[in-house]
């Protein structure tokens, strides 16, 4: 039963994903996305469900996107916006590769670390990414180092402050990354009697020894 169970697993995971990307369900920049993309790196380890995953994120991505361009009138398909959409897969790639250095044996604490160092790398990456690129022309952004530790920190102004966006993403990737990696381990842990393992028979009585007494 564990076994089917876990064949679903991968599918519910990425189910799960795709809800919690709709629009206002959650604070902004908690998502599972980031556990999503580190857990597909430890456990999804076919084509098909690697594959998947990408396809998932890329789908709930494109779809956003056209939330945003059409039902809030961000100019979103643009040069710069296509720029750092990039950096964002190349954020998510680090996360997946960086999951791929694990193995679902692994200790669930490891696990757990490894989802928020992860979410820490991707905010690093793609913060610096939105200020290098600049893709809304924020006149923050100025490409001085000040500048940078005011898109890592402060961000722009009339949204949340960024550091508020690491929190998020620090939360939910190990909020999720737990759920994910428990929920995985949980369906792994059979029992003897879940594989169909039957205890050894007692050697018959009378049997011959391999051993001769002397004579």
């Amino acid at each position: 039963m564990r076994d089917r169970f876990q064949h679903l697993l991968p599918w519910l995971f990425l189910l799960v994903f795709a809800l919690s990307r709709w629009p206002g369900l959650m604070p902004a920049n908690f998502s599972a996305a980031y556990a999503v993309m580190f857990c597909a790196g430890v456990f999804l380890r076919t084509a098909t469900t690697s594959t998947a995953a990408f396809a998932t994120l890329l789908l709930t991505d494109l779809a956003l996107n056209l939330y945003y361009q059409f039902g809030k009138g961000y100019e979103v398909f643009t040069p710069g916006g296509f720029l750092y959409l990039a950096t964002n897969y190349l954020g998510y790639a680090l996360l997946f590769l960086g999951g791929r250095r694990f193995q679902p044996s692994s200790r669930f604490l490891s696990l757990l670390l490894g989802g928020v160092f992860g979410a820490l790398v991707f905010y690093i990456v793609t913060n610096t990414a939105s200020w290098f690129i600049n893709p809304f022309r924020n006149p923050e952004y100025n490409r001085t180092l000040a500048s940078w530790f005011n898109a890592l920190t402060r961000g722009v102004g009339g949204f949340p402050e960024t550091w508020t966006f690491l929190r998020n993403s620090l939360l939910s990737s190990g909020l999720f990354t737990a759920l994910f990696a428990a929920a995985w381990k949980f369906t792994a842990a059979e029992s003897p009697a879940d594989k169909g393992e039957e205890r050894p028979e007692s050697a018959p009585t009378g049997e011959s020894q391999s051993e001769e007494a002397p004579a």
